[in-house]
């Protein structure tokens, strides 16, 4: 990740932690919320428009890169060991899952059925882990970095092919919150990488809006998944008729 980047997903983090909307941000700027949201999209700052945000949020530039290091050291994966280690017990993958998006002690307890030994065994597991700091009380303190991911073709993401994938396609999608989209097509080379930037752009978007709603209690959040694939593909029956 570049400096820059690193930078600007420091800002973020702090604009989010303090409850500030890029609405908000415009407003006081004097901007539209179509530029602010433009800015942080391309990372693109001027020195003189990075002091008024900071100076906004009475936040010194120091500070702001002290932050930028601190998230720099927290875990930004798991290695395949330890995606191995949650995947082989169903209620530690569940706990590590909820955790991440920012449910507490009291969710988890509320929501679930796991009886208190159970759930402090599991935390206690992610604690020795990394993914968290179990504080007294047990309050959660998260040790990821707002750009975690799990592994590209690591057991997690086999998890969910093998076990998850069909569950999860086997739906009509046709409620209001719910899109399903299949367009098959014959792109060039240059086509195939503005579509695959796109879709990074659109999996930043999701992981930042899922960021900003960590702040709310769970009862005002649901759960949603999704997924996002491109492959060169045709259908078995194409290939069997294919001279």
């Amino acid at each position: 990740m570049s400096q820059t980047s690193a930078l600007v997903g420091a800002l973020k983090k702090i604009l989010r932690s303090r409850g500030i909307t890029y609405r908000e941000l415009a407003s006081q700027l004097g901007a539209s919320e179509a530029s602010v949201k433009r800015w942080f999209a391309a990372e693109s700052f001027s020195l003189e428009r990075l002091g008024e945000i900071c100076a906004l949020m009475d936040l010194g530039f120091a500070d702001l890169v002290q932050e930028m290091e601190r998230e720099q050291r927290q875990l930004s994966a798991l290695s395949e060991t330890q995606e191995a280690e949650l995947v082989a017990d169903e209620v530690l993958l569940l706990v590590a899952f909820v955790v991440i998006h920012g449910w507490t002690y009291g969710e988890i307890l509320q929501r679930f059925r796991l009886e208190e030994p159970a759930l402090l065994g599991c935390l206690t597991r992610l604690d020795r882990l990394g993914l968290i700091e179990l504080m007294p009380g047990n309050r959660i303190r998260l040790r990821v970095s707002s750009r975690f991911t799990w592994r590209p073709n690591g057991p997690i993401q086999r998890y969910f092919i093998s076990h998850l994938l069909e569950e999860f396609l086997a739906c009509p999608f046709c409620n209001a919150d719910e899109k399903l989209m299949f367009l098959p097509g014959m792109l060039s080379r240059s086509s195939n990488e503005v579509i695959r930037k796109k879709l990074e752009k659109l999996a930043a978007e999701f992981a930042e809006l899922n960021q900003e709603d960590r702040q709310l209690p769970y009862v005002q959040r649901h759960g949603y998944s999704l997924l996002i694939a491109l492959r060169p593909w045709r259908a078995d029956v194409f290939d069997r008729l294919s001279r």
